[in-house]
């Protein structure tokens, strides 16, 4: 039997492809009338876009168009996935003698390097600094079929993997905390409205909260006016609530909730010195908190974000401004919480243990600066 004999090139392109997925955890990005070069995608990696390109690029005329259209792509994901920036190695395998890289200076978020073998990226410092160890990782003992089998085994259960870690965020579960959530607040009214609990004994009011009735920070985000507050609260509460609790888990969203709530208690007797109550804080924490998680996963949710999740808050944010009786600080405070707990508790397969202690800093500030020019500077 014949072995197996893989084109040079094209055993390159196989070992970038096994390095950048199974390794950096990069995945395809599928692009209508793109051929000879393959587009991955990792938004969170120093280059979030990664061009293996295979077509032969014969003079510079032909590389100043590849270029152009690199740039029109970039802006064009750059869109859709709601990213600040974005940036892109190009790794050419198949470049002609004619073409000459240093012309092209001009190109800002765009990297090139040009190879004909794995070793040939030590000579470029900006690929070696980004990815130290592509060179080791994509050196193998196999050959031909067995090559070919392995990196297409790895890469199979790479994604195989991630198929897995998706579903296990995406997949509904029951609302058991959001649950609960509800039931405290509707038993917690039905007492109210029964004269067992007092209103004024526990809502949200910066005088008694100073004078060390701080349990008031939190009690203030289970109690309602009346029916219309309590009905359109938990409504939203439950909506809202089964999907993040499902893709944060039981303990980060609770956690996010309360949290959230604590924080529009705090921006609230910043602001104002009236009576407040209602779970709408933390209802707009649980938004920030989504908004939150959808920007880790936007590949997924770019639209969603953009079409409901976004509009929902700007929408909600207006009202509160234009209507009398609605705490909008509360609601504000809120939003900024429930994105710097979400930030905090970090979200599965997604945050960094840096990013995690930032969100405990950056939490820690907010409600510090506001704990002090309330309790000790007394504004």
């Amino acid at each position: 039997m014949n072995e197996l004999v893989i084109d040079k090139k094209e055993e390159l392109v196989m070992k970038l492809l096994h390095y950048f997925i199974t390794e950096r955890g990069y995945s395809p990005v599928i692009i209508r009338g793109i051929q000879d070069e393959i587009w991955l995608e990792n938004l969170d990696d120093d280059y979030k876009i990664v061009r293996i390109v295979s077509g032969y690029i014969h003079n510079d005329e032909q590389f100043k168009y590849d270029l152009y259209k690199t740039k029109s792509l970039l802006k064009t994901i750059k869109k859709k996935t709601l990213s600040f920036s974005m940036n892109a190695l190009s790794i050419f395998v198949n470049l002609g003698d004619n073409v000459n890289m240093d012309n092209f200076t001009d190109h800002n978020n765009i990297s090139f390097a040009e190879v004909n073998s794995i070793d040939d990226l030590k000579k470029y410092r900006f690929v070696i600094d980004s990815y130290p160890d592509i060179t080791k990782e994509s050196n193998f003992k196999e050959k031909g079929l067995e090559l070919f089998m392995k990196i297409t085994s790895d890469i199979n259960k790479k994604n195989e993997g991630e198929a897995k870690m998706n579903e296990e965020v995406f997949s509904i579960k029951k609302p058991i905390v959001t649950s609960i959530l509800v039931f405290i607040n509707v038993v917690i009214f039905i007492l109210c409205q029964f004269n067992i609990l007092s209103i004024s004994d526990f809502a949200v009011n910066r005088d008694l909260i100073i004078s060390g009735q701080y349990y008031r920070l939190f009690t203030g985000m289970f109690l309602h006016a009346n029916i219309i507050h309590i009905l359109f609260n938990m409504y939203a509460l439950y909506v809202i609530g089964m999907q993040l609790e499902s893709f944060l888990g039981k303990g980060k969203y609770l956690a996010v909730y309360l949290l959230s709530g604590l924080a529009g208690s705090m921006l609230s007797i910043f602001f104002d010195n009236g009576f407040s109550v209602g779970a709408s804080g933390a209802i707009f924490g649980l938004l920030g908190s989504l908004l939150y998680f959808g920007f880790h996963y936007r590949v997924y949710l770019d639209s969603v974000i953009k079409s409901q999740i976004i509009p929902l808050i700007v929408l909600n944010l207006l009202i509160g401004f234009m209507s009398t009786g609605i705490d909008n600080w509360a609601h504000i405070g809120g939003l900024i919480g429930g994105i710097l707990s979400t930030m905090a508790v970090g979200i599965k397969y997604k945050s960094t243990t840096f990013e995690m202690v930032n969100g405990v800093i950056l939490y820690l500030i907010f409600i510090g600066f506001l704990g002090y020019m309330v309790f000790v500077r007394g504004i």
